[in-house]
């Protein structure tokens, strides 16, 4: 297996991991497949895939090593843990939010939350926007953080405005 690093997330999917690591693939830059397994006869009483299968697929986003495992249906995903995009602009923001949420939960999004077409639970998080917020014992901290609970997809400018003090 090829994967160095001491700790690394292991997606459970019940047939598509295969599909969400390229397609994860294609939405990160910086990102590539770097192993599949599939699965054998060995231990078919147990796993019950058809041999030739996939069973795992190693893959890195930004250079950070997953695993998608083909597990079967016994386990989903929640929004207990998400993995969360920083990003430094609002084109940023952009970009990830209209890759990653078609076919995914819309009831799901709010505040840069959004679950994905595979159930993955995504934060994309606007940077400058957490720079604001962290400010709450200011008048201008609590009138940003008020802005970003209203929005689904972060707006950086929006939150600005509340922030600086203007008004609609």
């Amino acid at each position: 297996m090829a994967i160095t690093q001491k700790i690394s997330p292991c997606l459970w999917f019940d047939t598509q991991g295969e599909d969400a690591a390229k397609f994860y693939t294609s939405v990160f830059p910086n990102s590539r497949i770097v192993e599949t397994s599939r699965y054998s006869e060995a231990g078919q009483d147990a796993h019950h895939q058809k041999p030739g299968t996939v069973m795992m697929v190693v893959f890195e986003l930004e250079g950070q090593t997953f695993m998608a495992l083909n597990g079967g249906p016994a386990f989903k995903f929640t929004e207990a843990i998400s993995l969360q995009i920083f990003c430094d602009t609002q084109d940023e923001v952009d970009r990830y939010w209209e890759k990653l949420t078609p076919g995914g939960d819309p009831k799901a999004q709010q505040c840069g939350w959004l679950k994905d077409k595979f159930g993955l639970s995504w934060q994309v998080v606007a940077s400058p926007i957490i720079s604001m917020i962290k400010e709450q014992g200011t008048a201008a901290g609590k009138r940003a953080m008020e802005a970003m609970m209203q929005q689904k997809k972060p707006n950086i400018s929006e939150v600005q405005r509340a922030y600086d003090g203007a008004k609609g």
